[in-house]
């Protein structure tokens, strides 16, 4: 009897972790919603979101991008980590993130992607992510939450950060810290991959 072997390729995998992460989404956002005692039109104007793209959301019928699960995060009071893979531990002095539990959360049209890494519960966020950028890729976000700042540092390439209308060219083996609480842009502007790795931090939001 032969035994079946089944590939799967690039695409199914990309499909079953982007399910993945829709459903958890679905999950956690209805969970806190509904602990929170909020409708969907509150939930929607707080996050600034539609409410038709919430409900599809809730519905797992939805990848949402990271600058609505951002939006999303903040309304809720947790962090972005917290409603793509909660952590089981989080009040443990040390629990481990599997390479497995790591979350694709943007994919670049020529094959870059945006890796969560790791993150802590809210309402002081710290995150981790892992970048790669192919040449003529770039992200533009929103502004996050007051005091919100990142540093940034490339292994790879060379990124052109842009912040209040100022790019900043941030090349392999630099550093660059960035206050994010306001519209900025990530991008490869070259011939060459880009790869870097990006620490948020979004302080406890003040009323």
């Amino acid at each position: 009897m032969t035994k079946k072997v089944i590939i799967k390729t690039n695409t199914e995998t990309q499909s079953s972790a982007e399910t993945l992460v829709s459903a958890t989404v679905a999950r956690r956002v209805a969970g806190l919603r509904s602990a929170s005692n909020l409708t969907f039109d509150a939930l929607a104007a707080r996050a600034g979101v539609s409410k038709g793209a919430l409900v599809q959301i809730e519905q797992g019928n939805s990848n949402p991008s990271i600058s609505t699960l951002c939006r999303l995060a903040v309304a809720l009071g947790v962090s972005v980590a917290d409603l793509v893979a909660p952590a089981d531990e989080a009040n443990a002095a040390v629990w481990l993130v599997e390479k497995n539990e790591s979350r694709i959360l943007w994919r670049g049209p020529h094959g870059g992607c945006a890796v969560l890494l790791a993150g802590t519960l809210g309402p002081d966020m710290l995150e981790l992510w892992r970048w790669e950028m192919k040449p003529g890729e770039f992200w533009e976000s929103s502004s996050h939450s007051k005091g919100t700042r990142e540093i940034i540092h490339v292994t790879r390439g060379k990124l052109a950060l842009q912040i209040d209308g100022k790019k900043t060219l941030v090349s392999a083996g630099s550093s660059a810290i960035a206050l994010t609480d306001r519209p900025h842009t990530y991008a490869n502007q070259t011939k060459s991959k880009v790869e870097f790795y990006m620490t948020v931090h979004e302080p406890v939001k003040v009323p």
